[in-house]
């Protein structure tokens, strides 16, 4: 029995008195949740793979040692590519790799602390990862690297998350994202906000402190809010930008801004994008997006209106869908939705309440 179920059972049997069946002439009994009552309907959680170390880090000397130790792996980014070798992030000796790139144009603008592996991951319970952020894009396989570099397999390439997310495991999912959204900061945050001076990064590359007033300044991350819009009829309304024949539709996003709630944030935007009023919204899970630095808080939400204006700007079409008629779409290729690998498929999918099935050219 879940809590939720445990509560609604409880309060069952201690009904209050405005609970208790009506008498006949009476108004209906009011049928009131148990308080703090937690839908089922929320996206599954996943288990953290990787121990951040926020308490490690900050140990002065920290990351010098453990590079030094020979005993971390290294990811390696450049731009928002990562170094990938078939289904996999290549992992290199840290030290090794520090040895080779060192006084070469190669040597990373940035070594930063990724953390060490839990149980449950891809990796053994306990390794220890860091990042190499090199300044430069290069083609792996060129002679002039790979005289700097021992152990890149010969078929390693530069990948964008997007282009290999689908293929990754979970583990390489989760290290390839934070390595992109820790990368992103430093290379857009290189300055003190109050006074202009370039800062130094701290704690692992987790902290940017300003020589000149010894402010620290720490990453960034955007909430943005993404929802599913209910009508009452039940169908899905989905929207997507760009030329009006295009054929792409997704669940409708956007920033949380300063001073306002998630859900004013709701409200405002699937006002602002389609001109529909929304009356309830619910949390269901989120999802970290680093490009460049969005944290996604998934919603669906109901409205009474069945019609949808779209604002031109960031939303040109806008269309509902009954569960058949959405599943139908996809499958003819008519429609394209967001990718399995979006927290937008997965908001899609628990209002259809399953699986929707790719077009075969698609799969």
């Amino acid at each position: 029995m879940s809590l939720a179920e445990s509560a609604a059972s409880s309060s069952a049997s201690q009904q209050t008195p405005s609970e208790s069946p009506a008498s006949d002439g009476a108004a209906p009994p009011l049928h009131l949740l148990p308080a703090n009552h937690l839908m089922e309907t929320v996206l599954p959680v996943r288990p953290a793979l990787i121990d951040r170390g926020s308490a490690a880090r900050v140990k002065p000397g920290m990351l010098a040692e453990l590079v030094g130790s020979g005993a971390a792996q290294a990811v390696v980014l450049s731009g928002r590519q990562a170094l990938v070798s078939g289904n996999s992030l290549v992992l290199l000796n840290a030290a090794e790799l520090s040895g080779h790139l060192a006084n070469t144009p190669y040597a990373p603008e940035h070594v930063i602390y990724l953390g060490s592996a839990l149980a449950g991951s891809d990796l053994d319970a306990g390794t220890e990862l860091v990042l190499f952020v090199l300044p430069l894009q290069f083609e792996v396989q060129a002679e002039e690297f790979e005289a700097h570099v021992a152990g890149v397999p010969s078929d390693a390439q530069w990948v964008g998350f997007r282009e290999v997310a689908a293929r990754l495991n979970a583990t390489d999912t989760a290290l390839f994202i934070e390595a992109s959204a820790i990368a992103n900061w430093h290379s857009t945050h290189t300055h003190c906000p109050r006074c202009g001076t370039p800062t130094q990064p701290e704690a692992g590359g987790w902290v940017r402190r300003c020589p000149a007033d010894n402010s620290e300044h720490f990453p960034r991350t955007d909430p943005a809010i993404i929802v599913t819009v209910v009508g009452p009829d039940g169908r899905l309304l989905l929207g997507g930008g760009g030329p009006l024949d295009a054929r792409n539709y997704s669940t409708l996003a956007g920033f949380v801004e300063p001073g306002e709630s998630l859900e004013q944030a709701v409200q405002r935007e699937i006002g602002e994008e389609v001109g529909v009023r929304v009356t309830a919204s619910q949390y269901l899970g989120s999802q970290s997006w680093p490009f460049p630095a969005s944290l996604m808080l998934g919603f669906t939400a109901t409205t009474p209106d069945t019609e949808a204006r779209p604002d031109g700007v960031e939303v040109t079409r806008a269309r509902w869908f009954s569960r058949s008629e959405l599943q139908d779409a996809v499958l003819s290729g008519e429609i394209v939705i967001s990718s399995r690998l979006s927290i937008a498929r997965s908001l899609i999918e628990h209002w259809y309440g399953g699986v929707i099935q790719d077009a075969p050219d698609s799969a």
